[in-house]
């Protein structure tokens, strides 16, 4: 696409300078409604200079996604550059799984667009109206990386075979939603991959996003107690840079032998199947997803005496839980509650109520996972906000960090908090 001239305001000019990828609306000039949705721009400053380029959004509150900073137009060879180093730091990862968020967005320079591999699909979505073509490239050129005999070889094998490529539209604002595209093969309605050994199945037909959550396999693989190296470091005690906290003494090990587990906000129970398989023995499942449910009994049950199934309002039935009910593990995992700043006070206090409601049920040193993929709740805050609704005697043990194919390029992207609490006693 051939970009179209654009004069930045001097406070613009500074945030791409800095290398942030997003220009807010509130930093445009009127000169850009013109432009339609998903126009490239050259961006220039007050002397005509050339400082990057970007891609225009008409409407929300990001007005320009970053492409490329300086006077580099961003073209083919640079989409494969930028591809391949996402690529790369993908592969230590491929050696314990084949499901990988090969790109993520603006934290892997490909703005508003994710890619998520299971064995041999691709499932590319972009999250901006203004990006659905540069995903439609991105798709184009994995395939070609993944079929070129000259290509890398070892990039080839992180990426799979690629024979089933889905195309996941961003939802509009205006307007019905675009169906998902086959754009290679033909995709099966369930993908099944394996981690750390440990078999899990995407529901690719009616699944949340790409399918599942790929971001929640720190806590996975703590939950299975998997002994790999990236789990240890998925896994460590309260030690990461986003975390200035430091735990008084070593965080306990996790011994779900014989446990009782509650998970709530379960979807298709990816994190009950991880329980299972490290030897709890009683796991109650609570969704209002019938369709999650039935998925979780089909594909993430070894044992089918061991689990229970619950569809209802986790916000509803939680509060009317009997206290004498109680577990070694509560998991806390309900969904994004906004977007907006202005709505974050009333999400806070949504998250107050839920931990009250789960604290009663834990057993005095069993555990509770609280975990937060609102990203308008910063880290801290929600830290904060958690510790003190626990109250005294409770122990941070773990801040488990952003997976290796989920990186945190900005501050914006770090948006999954997952906090591993034990309870006194």
């Amino acid at each position: 696409m051939i970009p179209r001239r654009y004069q930045l305001r001097k406070e613009a000019v500074s945030i791409v300078e800095r290398h942030h990828p997003w220009v807010f609306r509130e930093q445009m000039s009127s000169a850009a409604n013109v432009f339609a949705d998903g126009q490239w721009l050259r961006l220039v400053d007050g002397g005509n200079r050339v400082v990057g380029h970007g891609i225009y959004e008409s409407d929300g509150a990001i007005a320009i996604r970053m492409l490329r900073t300086g006077d580099a137009r961003p073209d083919a060879a640079w989409l494969r550059e930028t591809l391949r180093a996402a690529i790369a730091k993908r592969a230590e990862l491929a050696k314990t799984t084949d499901a990988i968020r090969l790109v993520h967005g603006e934290s892997d320079g490909i703005p508003a667009v994710v890619v998520d591999r299971f064995a041999d699909t691709l499932v590319v979505a972009s999250y901006s109206a203004g990006s659905d073509a540069l995903a439609r490239y991105v798709a184009r050129a994995l395939v070609a990386e993944a079929r070129s005999a000259g290509g890398d070889v070892e990039h080839a094998k992180i990426i799979g075979p690629a024979t089933h490529v889905l195309l996941r539209p961003a939802r509009r604002r205006r307007g019905p939603p675009q169906p998902a595209r086959v754009l290679r093969g033909s995709p099966p309605d369930i993908v099944r991959f394996t981690e750390d050994g440990l078999p899990f199945a995407v529901d690719l037909a009616g699944g949340h996003k790409t399918g599942t959550y790929l971001d929640l396999r720190g806590l996975r693989r703590m939950l299975a107690g998997a002994s790999s190296t990236a789990s240890a470091a998925a896994a460590s005690p309260v030690s990461s840079p986003a975390s200035p906290e430091a735990p008084s003494s070593p965080a306990a090990p996790i011994d779900l032998s014989g446990a009782r587990v509650l998970n709530l906000f379960a979807y298709t129970g990816m994190l009950a199947r991880a329980a299972e398989a490290a030897g709890a023995a009683d796991i109650t499942n609570v969704d209002q997803s019938d369709r999650a449910l039935e998925f979780a009994a089909a594909h993430h049950v070894a044992d089918a005496s061991k689990h229970h199934f619950v569809t209802a309002d986790v916000f509803d039935w939680l509060p009317a839980l009997d206290n004498a009910e109680q577990y070694d593990l509560v998991i806390v995992d309900p969904p994004s509650m906004t977007s907006r700043k202005a709505q974050v006070p009333g999400v806070l206090a949504a998250y107050r109520k839920l931990y009250r409601a789960a604290l009663v049920h834990v057993k005095p040193g069993g555990l509770l996972v609280a975990a937060c993929c609102t990203s308008r709740v910063e880290r801290e805050v929600f830290k904060k906000t958690v510790r003190e609704t626990l109250g005294k005697g409770w122990k941070l043990e773990r801040d488990i960090s952003p997976e290796a194919d989920h990186p945190a390029g900005f501050p914006q992207a770090d948006y999954l908090k997952i906090l591993v609490w034990r309870a006194p006693g």
